[in-house]
């Protein structure tokens, strides 16, 4: 059993489809008090922001903590979660024909061990359909994910 600190439905369902049992409490960190543009710093940040408010609520007596965060980055643009349409369909424009960077950091603390790791998958895109693009925005599905993409999972 661990604590999932995290308020992502994705999350969660990877934890799930890995047999892993968990209990799930997000945070209120406020990503806006975090300064550097600088993607992987920006990532690391709100990771360790949102770790410690995690750890000082519910500690790891009982069970371990894990918390997790994302951005993308293209063309060494922070792109965090779009704020409206105008927003997403501005950074999928950007990432349009591109490459285009999920950096993830994890931290994960139980009594016995401390594991921090930021990862990185790059994506190289053809350039959108205008039109699937489109649908995509007026599905909603870009709102609540970083850099307004949902990547598919495969588990």
């Amino acid at each position: 059993m661990i604590r999932l600190g995290s308020n992502s439905s994705t999350r969660a369902l990877i934890l799930k489809n890995f047999g892993i049992d968990f209990i799930q409490n997000g945070g209120d960190f406020d990503e806006d008090s975090i300064t550097t543009t600088n993607p992987k710093s920006f990532c690391y940040e709100a990771t360790k922001g949102k770790f410690n408010e995690l750890y000082k609520k519910y500690g790891i007596k009982d069970i371990p903590l894990l918390v997790a965060d994302s951005v993308v980055t293209c063309e060494g643009k922070l792109l965090r979660k779009a704020k409206d349409l105008a927003d997403a369909k501005a950074m999928l424009e950007l990432q349009s024909g591109n490459k285009t960077s999920v950096i993830t950091c994890m931290i994960y603390k139980s009594k016995e061990k401390e594991l921090i790791d930021i990862s990185i998958t790059t994506y190289e895109f053809e350039s959108f359909d205008k039109k699937h693009m489109q649908e995509y925005l007026d599905s909603g599905e870009c709102f609540g994910k970083a850099g307004a993409i949902k990547i598919p999972l495969s588990l």
